[in-house]
């Protein structure tokens, strides 16, 4: 498993990204299953930032575990922000409508979870836990 503790500020961004494309890489992912997971974690990643910690006056860590096995990649992104179950989300009611009739906000945590092969969120006593799982195609 590969461990990384971020600080929970838009500077981390970089950084975080830098991860994902490593851990990706390792597994030898495909160019487009790269792509969902990294921008999965990362829409994730700043919602933690955003609505987590900053909109509330927090300060905190992010903490990252990756871990690659046969059949999949899983990123399980933690922190000690706001709990915020994404899932309770749910898709925007307003998706049919034109562009400029829609409300702003929530469609990044949608596709976040549509991208990704699997989502999870636990609430594991002050710690938000989000699980992200990619399946692995190799030789496919």
């Amino acid at each position: 498993m590969q461990s990384l503790i971020l600080s929970g500020s838009f500077d981390s961004l970089d950084t975080l990204s830098e991860y994902v494309l490593a851990v990706a890489s390792n597994a030898k992912l495909d160019k487009k299953a790269t792509y969902r997971l990294r921008l999965a974690v990362d829409e994730i990643a700043t919602n933690i930032i955003s609505y987590g910690y900053e909109a509330v006056g927090k300060q905190g860590d992010i903490h990252l575990n990756a871990d690659i096995d046969d059949n999949a990649v899983t990123i399980c992104l933690e922190d000690t922000g706001i709990p915020y179950d994404p899932i309770r989300e749910g898709t925007p009611d307003d998706l049919d409508k034109p562009l400029e009739a829609r409300k702003i906000g929530g469609l990044g945590v949608y596709l976040a979870i549509q991208g990704v092969d699997r989502f999870t969120y636990e609430r594991v006593g002050d710690r938000n836990r989000n699980i992200l799982v990619v399946y692995r195609h190799l030789g496919k």
